[in-house]
């Protein structure tokens, strides 16, 4: 579904990605690793668009789209939860999933989408006239996700979706993530708690001063002592 060949990027005059390349397949779950500052969210901003100077080829079921805008990519069925949420200040929850509708081929469809994910999550259900920026930090990464879920995609994007939340959510969008995955959802994830990363993902790639170092079946980076010793600690 999703093919990055020779992907390079640039903030300024740093050269951030140099040469990144992997796939994602239909239905799986594959997630990126490695230390703070290694590339892992610089790779999915520029999958999605949103880093001005990349060079190479970002393929989304068979188109290169690497030249394309952001609400392009959005409407072709790619998703991204952006690490800081990107909650809009003054918005209730319920204005900030219609933004989710906007590039979406759903839009017209609002009241069976916002109907549906009220079902998938719970604790929005009963907030939707709140201002989202209000939200415990949980609850507002459950709004993001719940956002970019709303556009119903083909794939989704998820950075860092764990930091910062109580272990009884990050229980919650685990096992959530589990469930969209075996529904059929494709997933890309970049996350810090390494192990449960792992656990979800069919397949996993390290990433390391902006190139990949390693690849290979999450199972078998599980069971490696020297990827458990050297990142699963991180």
């Amino acid at each position: 579904m999703l093919q990055v060949e020779n992907l390079n990027a640039w903030y300024g005059r740093s050269h951030i990605l140099q040469g990144i390349g992997f796939t994602v397949g239909q239905g799986e779950a594959v997630c990126l690793i490695g230390r703070n500052g290694a590339g892992k969210t610089t790779t999915l901003r520029t999958v999605m668009g949103l880093v001005a100077r990349r060079t190479g080829a970002v393929r989304f079921k068979g188109e290169d789209i690497i030249g394309a805008p952001t609400h392009r990519r959005l409407g072709m069925g790619l998703a991204y939860v952006p690490e800081d949420r990107r909650i809009v200040r003054g918005l209730t929850v319920l204005e900030n999933l219609r933004l989710g509708l906007v590039a979406s081929p759903n839009r017209h469809k609002e009241a069976a989408v916002i109907d549906r994910i009220a079902e998938t999550f719970p604790r929005l259900r009963e907030r939707l006239h709140q201002a989202g920026d209000t939200l415990s930090g949980g609850e507002q990464q459950m709004l993001a996700i719940a956002r970019a879920l709303a556009a119903d995609p083909e794939m989704i994007m998820l950075d860092e979706p764990s930091e910062g939340i109580m272990p009884v959510l990050v229980d919650e969008m685990f096992e959530l993530f589990a469930r969209l995955k075996r529904e059929g959802l494709t997933i890309l994830i970049v996350e810090q708690n390494v192990e449960r990363a792992l656990q979800l993902a069919d397949r996993a790639y390290i990433v390391d001063q902006g190139e990949i170092v390693h690849s290979g079946l999450a199972a078998d980076l599980m069971a490696n002592p020297e990827i458990q010793e050297k990142y699963c600690a991180i």
